[in-house]
């Protein structure tokens, strides 16, 4: 019973986070938490153009909260939105801008889209991208352009749990055009990353720490001596008395 609530409430939860990414288009989303609080569900939204999320005098909020709770049965929804600091570092936000870039421009222009996007997450500092637009384009037989820069990983858990990817689609006249982006992220410190100390440091640290280790030595044979010499003079006053 309780597996199965855990499956429903999961499900539910991954409904809503769809809902909002389908109605949040353009506004350069992320990704959206559900937390679930005393006085009711917090949402908090992740995205890099909060303004059009809530919309002229909150307009576009108020709407959203109406249709969350009438679709999915929430009582009191609460909306929190969190700007994002660098937009060209969260591959959602890269994969959304290219979708609609294409469904405005068309297949013709995807080449300077592609190499744009590219350009602008490196130049944010990131160590790699990789860029995959998959679809009829720019003739009728679909095929498959990749885009790449820099280092990236692409096998072990580095690849799965410090690469950042996501998935967009765009919709054009020719069809539906498929947009993978992977991002390796700045100041990321990979398992295979090594580096070697200075032979004089390591040495001075080994020098300290051989001494440090002699001192409490010498203060535990100290106090076992002390404890030693008192627990005698005891028993002499006690044998004396």
């Amino acid at each position: 019973m309780i597996e199965r609530d855990f499956v429903s409430r999961k499900k539910k939860e991954f409904q809503i986070q769809e809902f909002i990414r389908a109605n949040l288009r353009g506004v350069g989303l992320s990704h959206s938490k559900i937390q679930r609080t005393p006085l009711g569900e917090k949402i908090v939204i992740h995205a890099s153009r909060p303004g059009l999320i809530i919309g002229g005098g909150g307009t576009n909020i108020k709407k959203l909260t109406k249709e969350l709770k009438k679709k999915f049965g929430l009582e009191n929804p609460q909306i929190e939105i969190s700007e994002l600091e660098n937009v060209n570092l969260v591959a959602s936000a890269v994969a959304e801008r290219i979708a609609v870039a294409m469904e405005k421009y068309g297949t013709m222009r995807f080449k300077a889209i592609g190499h744009k996007a590219m350009a602008d997450v490196l130049n944010s500092g990131a160590k790699g991208i990789e860029i995959l637009i998959s679809g009829k384009i720019p003739s009728a037989r679909a095929r498959t352009w990749r885009f790449y820069q820099g280092y990236i990983k692409k096998c072990g858990n580095a690849a799965t749990t410090i690469v950042d990817i996501a998935y967009e689609i765009a919709n054009l006249k020719s069809g539906i055009v498929g947009i993978k982006v992977s991002i390796m992220p700045p100041d990321v410190r990979l398992p295979d990353d090594i580096q070697l100390a200075d032979f004089e440091e390591a040495t001075e640290e080994m020098v300290n720490e051989e001494e440090s280790k002699e001192i409490e030595a010498e203060i535990a044979e100290n106090t076992t001596t002390e404890e030693t010499s008192s627990k005698k003079t005891t028993k002499a006053k006690k044998a004396e008395e």
